[in-house]
This record gives C-alpha cells, structure tokens and sequence, in this order.
C-alpha cells in the first residue's frame, strides 16, 4: 500500500489525503467525481493511478456534441463475414477518466449509468462486461455554468466520492514549478501492483471488521440528515452502504483490518455531501455549492461517538 501511495505522489505532490481517497473509491469498488477548478492535477491522478497499478487507461473528452456510441462503442458490419461486430469505445478500460463530464448532454452522461453500477454495457440487446478493476474518476469545474449539463442526482449517486484537489501549499508548488515545468512526472512512473493485487485489497476490504456500534454511529448520522432542518433531501439507503463500504477501504488504505470512528468521520463529507439537498439547495446550487457539505459537517460534528 505503500509503495502504491508513494509512486501516485511522485506525480501529485503534497496531496496524500487526496491519494488516499482515490485509493479508498478504487479498493473499494467505487467511483470518484474529482470537482475543481482547472489545472490543479484531476488528471495527472488519474494517469497516475492508472500507470501505478499496470492498468490499460483512457481519456473521454465530453462535449456537448457527443453520443453515446462514442463512449460505450458501436457494431459495425463486416462485409468479409457477413456480420456485426462490436467495436468497443473508450470505456472499456480499467481507469477511466470522463473529463469534463458535465459537458456532454444527458443522454450521453445517462449512458455512464448501467457501466459505472454494475461494471457492464448493454447494446443492442448484448451485454458487454467490462475490465476488472474498473474505476471511473470524472472531472468538472463547479465554478463554470456556460454550455454544461449539470448532473442528474441518478448520475451523483453513482460516484462513491467527491473530492476536491485544491491548490498545493506554497513551499509544494515552487517544488512543482521548478521540477515539473519541462517534462511529465507520470511518463517516469513504472507499475508497483498488479490488477491483481488490486482485486486482492478489494477481496480484503470485504472482510475488514465493522462493529454493530460504530454500524449504530453511521446510520444516526444518516438518520441526523433526515431530520436536520438544514437539509431538504437525506441521505438514501444506497448512500448509508456507500459510506459504509468506503470506511472499510479506508481501513484498509491505513493498515487496518478493522474500521473506526475516525474512518466514518473522514469519510462522511465526501461520500454523503453530493447525495443530499441542503434547503433551498435546489434553486441555490448555482450560488452555494458548499451548503451540503456545511450541513453535514454540523451532523457529525454533533452525533455522539460510540467509545
């Protein structure tokens, strides 16, 4: 785990905590939304990680002109056999990253459904399995609204966690000026697992110890969005097992083969934030994108530890 951790930093520096979440969406068969302002790393993690763990890795540029077929593949006739044979497209890699994903219209977005819930694509009445490990890490800029498609809940809830990069620390960033402005710090990077190592930690996660109180900690906090008057829509039973199944990973991203408090604690923003409404959130996303995220830290700032 280690050495994984260390060889994605070489590339995104002074960001571990962000390394360790995108660890913890991998391991624990998820999905991230990486939701920043341009030019701050989301896609030299995603390269990143894909390099780190020898894994094939591709790159969908989402524009407002994009269909479905040019993500999922099409069926083209073979005149030589006298059939239809599927081309696969770009999402049929172990690491994808959808840039800019809020870009494609929602009939293109709706397609990332079936393929990032239950790790295949149906087309024209075939399923089609994708590569194991899979992992999605999509990007958008929250700050900019012009010519974008703001995503559905249904495409949200897909996404185990949202994260945010944010600027490196000045001392971190004169570093990164200074070594990094010639040359790609991912093309230095050589593969420190296998897939199948990685399907082995998401073995493992499935086994890490989740005690009945800390379970009792997580719904109250799930129940707490509920109920809180700050908050229009809670957090649904899928979100509950999102949060959940992240800890575990978390555990296991740290050493662990047994979850703690501290584990819900960390992850609670950024697996449960994109999945609730604050009040009056629906008409004021646009203004307030954090409001969410001030809500739920309020609940868990307030729900009892179990000791």
């Amino acid at each position: 785990m280690s050495r994984l951790r260390a060889s994605v930093e070489r590339a995104i520096r002074g960001k571990t905590e962000v390394v360790d979440l995108a660890l913890t969406a991998l391991f624990a068969r998820g999905h991230v939304l990486l939701e920043d302002v341009p030019g701050v790393g989301k896609t030299t993690l995603a390269r990143a990680l894909a390099k780190s763990i020898g894994c094939t890795f591709h790159r969908i540029q989402f524009t407002s002109d994009m269909l479905p077929s040019d993500v999922l593949g099409v069926s083209v006739y073979d005149r030589e056999r006298g059939r239809f044979e599927f081309k696969p497209g770009p999402i049929f890699a172990n690491v994808v990253l959808a840039d800019e994903i809020n870009r494609a219209p929602p009939k293109t977005q709706s397609c990332l459904l079936e393929a990032m819930n239950e790790g295949q694509v149906s087309i024209e009445a075939e399923t089609h399995t994708l590569s194991d490990p899979f992992v999605v890490l999509a990007t958008q800029n929250p700050q900019e609204f012009w010519g974008t498609y703001p995503l559905p809940e249904s495409q949200l809830d897909r996404f185990l966690l949202r994260i945010r990069i944010g600027y490196p620390a000045p001392e971190v960033e004169r570093q990164i000026v200074t070594d990094l402005a010639d040359r790609d710090p991912v093309d230095a990077l050589r593969p420190v697992v296998s897939a199948e190592d990685v399907r082995g930690v998401q073995s493992a996660v499935e086994q890490v110890r989740f005690e009945p109180p800390l379970l009792d900690y997580l719904m109250a906090i799930v129940e707490e969005t509920r109920k809180s008057p700050l908050i229009e829509t809670g957090v649904s039973t899928r979100g509950a097992m999102a949060l959940h199944r992240a800890a575990r990973a978390w555990a296991v991203v740290h050493g662990r083969d047994f979850c703690l408090p501290d584990d819900v604690q960390a992850l609670a923003v950024s697996a449960l934030a994109h999945r609730i409404v604050a009040s009056g959130g629906r008409e004021a996303s646009a203004v307030d994108r954090h409001a969410a995220e001030r809500a739920l830290a309020e609940i868990v700032d307030r729900v009892a530890v179990p000791l």
